[in-house]
């Protein structure tokens, strides 16, 4: 099994890692309430997907 001879530096590491930052997902806003939510889910804040409501939104509690 082949091993380093020389220890990698930190600068090495850190280029190496500069690609692996998480990218923030994408956001769509809901066509009944207008509220930003993930694409291809019910808005948390109405309740609503593709037209109807299929959840408990937090504007329909109580």
């Amino acid at each position: 099994m082949p091993n380093p001879k020389r220890r990698h530096s930190k600068a090495r590491r850190d280029r190496r890692r500069a690609h692996d930052a998480l990218s923030q997902p994408g956001q769509s806003t809901c066509p009944s309430c207008g509220a930003t939510k993930l694409p291809h889910r019910a808005c948390p804040s109405c309740g609503e997907y593709r037209g109807r409501t299929v959840i408990e939104g937090k504007d329909n509690l109580l």
